[in-house]
């Protein structure tokens, strides 16, 4: 972890939740949405992927996780740091960074913004694949609040709120149409949230892959710091 003085932001209050954010989800706000046994959990098919054995995890961690998941299936591990014992088959690692965000809202235009559930759920998918902010699911809509754009009734932008550790709510699948990109459509989405999400007494924070430049650079702007840098990992159970 990083401290204020490198960050430039406060952070000694996260009680390190930021270390384990999908934990911190399923035992609190997101419970009704995964599994858990012991140290270990997993959202429910549909929701996410997202998996977690703790930051601290032994043999019985990986063993409660493969039992949750079964013989041969996905876990993804997000922003783990441990590895799985040797019989688990590594499938894909991707550099990333964790990042904190503002304490308060920059000033920003009003953002023509609605309010995205269940019956947006195939233009969201639609969007999402045209775009791939990263991982999206029929029901990852349910974790929190999604907003989007339209443009004469085609939704054209979206961001929302994933996981959701005791104080702080994560901003993701931030995407815009390639062809309505330079309308600063992404930052009056993500301002939208913050102001939401400090108005619930809660600190917002995300993940972007280091290659994503463009978007680490309009995160910075909007006042988002990073806090670590993370391995976002996945493995296949033994068979």
């Amino acid at each position: 972890m990083v401290n204020d003085e490198q960050c430039g932001v406060t952070l000694d209050h996260d009680n390190g939740v930021l270390d384990d954010p999908v934990g911190a989800s399923l035992r609190g706000a997101h419970a009704h949405l995964g599994h858990t046994l012991g140290n270990t959990g997993l959202y429910r098919s549909g929701v996410a992927t997202f998996a977690t054995v703790g930051v601290d995890p032994g043999p019985q961690e990986w063993r409660d996780l493969a039992q949750q998941l079964g013989r041969g299936e996905v876990a993804d591990m997000f922003s783990c740091d441990s590895l799985p014992p040797r019989d688990w088959a590594p499938l894909f690692a991707l550099e990333g960074r964790q990042m904190v965000g503002p304490e308060r809202v920059g000033h920003t235009e009003t953002a023509p913004a609605v309010e995205l559930g269940a019956e947006s759920v195939p233009e969201m998918l639609d969007l999402v694949a045209r775009t791939r902010p990263g991982p999206f699911w029929p029901r990852t809509h349910e974790l929190g609040t999604y907003l989007g754009i339209r443009d004469a009734g085609t939704l054209v932008a979206m961001a929302g709120e994933r996981l959701h550790p005791p104080g702080w709510t994560e901003i993701s699948a931030v995407c815009t149409d390639p062809e309505h990109r330079g309308h600063g459509y992404a930052a009056r989405l993500i301002n939208e949230l913050v102001a939401r999400i400090l108005a619930r007494g809660e600190r917002p924070f995300l993940h972007a892959a280091e290659a994503n430049t463009g978007a680490i650079a309009l995160y910075e702007r909007l006042g988002f710091r990073t806090r670590r840098h993370v391995t976002f990992r996945g493995f296949r159970t033994p068979s």
